[in-house]
């Protein structure tokens, strides 16, 4: 046997699909099982539904990740791509009928959700499901090449959950909700649009599949309705592709665009004497905005480092300095300090109100400490030191002394004994509460 006759029995040895084939009738009828949307499935899929709006409000990627693998949204769209693999005209009706019904139940009870949602902030895994791309195509179109072929075979394994995870068909349309709930038509269309690749290009990946595996056909009665089928199939899958093709292309020229110059600020852009303090790149504008602090910048260095931007192809760009600042007056460099806060702030807004809604928690819970951490629990432990303790109130006050312009802080306690309590207890129980303090000033007052 020659190098070629054994390179193609271990190839067709390994790659043969045939072997672990399913009956066909088997695999389309388990497929046409899976198309409906009523009772269990339905209520899985409103389940579904919440959870991955619940996750994509909280910014939790575990929780998106449950709900895609509960989602029983891939019936549909599979359904759809055997009944046109087989010319089933009848089975991608129903399967596009139930889509559908699939499509409005989710929007309805994301887009409820997020309307009763007292948080309506975008955050990065909704953020992410509006801008689909080419690869989203890719993604999608392999997915669902996996599968068809899983479901083809006799062992599934677990391959299922991980295409629904993979492709994602569930937080788009969560988004989607998203963006009908706070009226925003971009996060709408956007996601919709995800959405739409997703389901298209998996119902291309199950036709291909299933006309590769030789899928019993079924015949027509008017031999032009499988030409009509086909050609509206690839028209959809056209229409669907193109625009993401662009949104990628202009994704990826910005992505290079930022790439070439950070490149060119961090090798050409460094002076001895001088550094960025700030750093503005805009691809859009192909603006590349730099503030100098030091001693500046010689502008002959500059022109050279400006005649370079084409080695990092960005000929085009603009290069916009702004430097001199030993030679500001104190008011310019307040203007510029408060210039350069300002754009920082709304770089990291959404940083900054975390931050502040942390802060506000945090004083909230230290004033709760200081003010009542020794009623309660803290009763319990100096009634089991000094049983005859009824009530105790505990606060932190601001002290004025006469002698002493700067006022000092004490901790004041009161203390309610339910009979006359003796001067060696106070004491005692002063020495506790110096110790269960931290040492802090105190001062106590006694009612019997």
């Amino acid at each position: 046997m020659n190098i070629k006759a054994l390179a193609y029995s271990f190839l067709q040895n390994r790659f043969n699909l045939e072997k672990n084939k399913e009956e066909h009738r088997e695999v389309i009828d388990s497929i046409a099982r899976n198309i409906f949307f009523r009772g269990t499935n339905l209520w899985v899929l409103i389940f579904a539904v919440i959870i991955a709006s619940v996750g994509l409000n909280m910014n939790s990627t575990a929780v998106i990740i449950g709900a895609m693998l509960i989602s029983p949204l891939m019936g549909p769209i599979m359904g759809i791509g055997v009944g046109a693999g087989i010319n089933d005209l009848r089975l991608m009706r129903l399967s596009a009928y139930n889509f559908l019904v699939a499509i409005a139940i989710s929007l309805i009870a994301s887009t409820t959700y997020f309307l009763l949602s007292p948080l309506s902030e975008a955050h990065s895994e909704l953020l992410s499901r509006t801008t689909p791309t080419v690869y989203d195509v890719i993604i999608a179109l392999f997915g669902g090449f996996a599968g068809i072929i899983a479901t083809s075979s006799k062992e599934k394994g677990n391959v299922i959950p991980g295409v629904a995870i993979a492709t994602a068909l569930m937080p788009p349309l969560c988004t989607a909700g998203y963006g009908l709930a706070v009226g925003n038509l971009f996060f709408f269309l956007g996601a919709i649009y995800l959405f739409f690749i997703n389901s298209v290009f998996i119902c291309l990946a199950t036709f291909l599949i299933v006309r590769f595996l030789r899928f019993p056909m079924r015949q027509y009665h008017d031999p032009n309705t499988e030409h009509r089928v086909r050609f509206l199939i690839w028209v959809i899958v056209f229409i669907t592709f193109i625009p993401s093709v662009v949104i990628a292309f202009y994704m990826v020229r910005r992505n290079v665009f930022e790439t070439n110059a950070n490149r060119f600020c961090a090798k050409e852009m460094m002076f001895d004497g001088n550094t960025i303090i700030e750093k503005k790149i805009d691809p859009v504008k192909k603006t590349i905005s730099l503030v100098y602090a030091g001693q500046g910048v010689n502008p002959e260095l500059l022109d050279i480092a400006r005649k370079k931007l084409s080695d990092y192809h960005i000929a085009n760009a603009d290069l916009r300095i702004r430097q001199g600042i030993k030679d500001l007056s104190v008011t310019d460099l307040t203007n510029m300090k408060s210039q350069i806060i300002e754009d920082l702030y709304k770089k990291n807004q959404e940083a900054l109100l975390s931050k502040d809604e942390k802060i506000e928690l945090l004083e909230k819970e230290l004033t709760k400490y200081q003010s009542g951490y020794l009623s309660g629990t803290m009763l319990n432990e100096i009634r089991a030191l000094f049983p005859q303790v009824e009530e105790v109130s505990f606060t932190r006050a601001l002290l004025s002394i006469a002698e002493n312009k700067t006022p000092d802080t004490v901790n004041l306690v009161y203390l309610k004994f339910n009979h006359k309590v003796r001067k060696d207890d106070i004491q005692r129980l002063e020495t506790w509460l110096h110790k269960r303090t931290g040492g802090d000033k105190i001062k106590i007052i006694v009612e019997n």
